[in-house]
């Protein structure tokens, strides 16, 4: 039987990257992102390796991904793998100085997208007796940083998920794993600084950053371990990264 894999955020970064890994596995693809030009593109390609459609909705809005699920044909709705990838940072501030809506913004997309995908989709791994998730959580869940406040409080709550939903899906031969990754080279920077690509690059100028293909390798490494096999949680850093404000730049 072939599996199906659904990648949330398949537009660009770790979740294209990841859609192209998994493509290699044999997995049929559902692509999940905002940008519907993006995604009909990135589908079109992948069609050429393997059974892929899309579906365009924004993760932070439960009627919208009610809907999108939904609306999956009879033979595409038995998903394997579910790999909750979209998420964002707006902002660095202080605390005292953020700025609410980017606030919102990170809860809603970076936790309560997480869960609003996860709902939709787990009952239907519960009756098949079968499922992996897979949570993009990050560095920032393990330890907070100078303006990183709510991002890091988002990417926590996503640990303090998937370590809950290990424990309740236990019973139901479901597998959850998290993959934090450090400073990962994409378009992330570009959306926290707000098109401030100058102050964007140099997040990842003097040292060389983790690629997109690097997380998404690790992804397809643990979906393919054998079924007695759960990769529970991955901390992955570029080598000159020791913690979120030690790096090794060579300036």
């Amino acid at each position: 039987m072939d599996k199906i894999a659904l990648i949330t955020g398949a537009t660009s970064g770790i979740g294209k990257a990841t859609a192209y890994e998994l493509a290699k596995l044999g997995f049929k693809l559902i692509l999940c992102g905002r940008r519907n030009e993006v995604l009909c593109s990135i589908e079109d390609d992948l069609n050429k390796i393997t059974s892929t459609i899309s579906l365009c909705f924004d993760v932070s809005l439960n009627p919208e991904v009610i809907r999108s699920i939904s609306s999956l044909p009879e033979k595409w709705k038995n998903i394997h793998v579910l790999i909750n990838n979209a998420g964002n940072a707006h902002g660095m501030d202080f605390f005292q100085d953020g700025n609410i809506n980017d606030w919102d913004k990170m809860i809603d997309i970076n936790v309560k997208g997480l869960m609003y995908v996860t709902k939709a989709i787990v009952n239907n791994m519960i009756e098949n007796s079968t499922g992996h998730i897979i949570n993009i959580g990050s560095l920032a869940g393990r330890e907070v940083y100078p303006k990183g406040n709510i991002y890091c409080a988002s990417k926590y709550a996503v640990k303090a998920i998937s370590q809950s939903l290990r424990l309740d899906l236990n019973k139901h031969n479901i597998k959850v794993s998290e993959i934090n990754p450090g400073l990962v080279e994409t378009s992330f920077s570009d959306v926290r600084f707000k098109g401030d690509t100058q102050t964007a690059k140099n997040v990842y100028k003097g040292y060389e950053a983790l690629q997109a293909e690097d997380i998404a390798e690790i992804i397809s490494f643990v979906i393919s371990r054998p079924k007695h096999v759960n990769i529970a949680d991955i901390l992955v850093l570029p080598s000159d990264q020791a913690c979120s404000t030690i790096i090794n730049k060579k300036l």
